[in-house]
C-alpha cells in the first residue's frame, strides 16, 4: 500500500503563486509515475500534470505556461503554480501510478480569491 501525503495548499489572491508538493511511501528507486489533479464543487476530478520516473512532463492545455511540475527527489514531486486564477479552486490531489495500481492523497484545498 501506497500512501501520499500532501501540503502547500492554502488561500491566496489572483495573481499570486503557491507550490504544493506530495511525498510517497515509495522507495526513490523504484519506478512510477506521479502527478496532479485537481477536483472544483460540482465538477469531475480532472488531469492538472504528471512526470514519470524519467522526467518527462504533461500537462493539462488550460494550465500550461502557469504550472512546473518537478520531481527533486524521485518519492517527492512538486506543483509550482503562477498566477493564480479563481477557476483554479479545487481539492488538488497527488497521484501515483505504479504497476498497473493507482493510489491517491488526502487532498490539499487550494482557493484562489478575487
Amino acid at each position: 500500500q501506497v500512501q501520499l501525503v500532501e501540503s502547500g495548499g492554502g488561500l491566496v489572491q489572483a495573481g499570486g503563486s503557491l507550490t504544493l508538493s506530495c511525498v510517497a511511501s515509495t522507495a526513490p528507486y523504484m519506478i512510477y509515475t506521479m502527478g496532479w489533479y485537481r477536483q472544483a464543487p460540482g465538477k469531475q476530478r480532472e488531469l492538472v500534470a504528471t512526470i514519470t520516473s524519467g522526467g518527462t512532463t504533461n500537462y493539462a492545455d488550460s494550465v500550461k505556461g502557469r504550472v512546473t511540475i518537478s520531481r527533486q527527489v524521485k518519492n517527492t514531486v512538486y506543483l509550482q503554480m503562477h498566477s493564480l486564477q479563481p477557476e483554479d479552486t479545487a481539492v488538488y490531489y497527488c497521484n501515483l501510478v505504479r504497476g498497473g495500481l493507482t493510489y491517491w492523497g488526502q487532498g490539499t484545498q487550494v482557493t484562489v480569491s478575487s
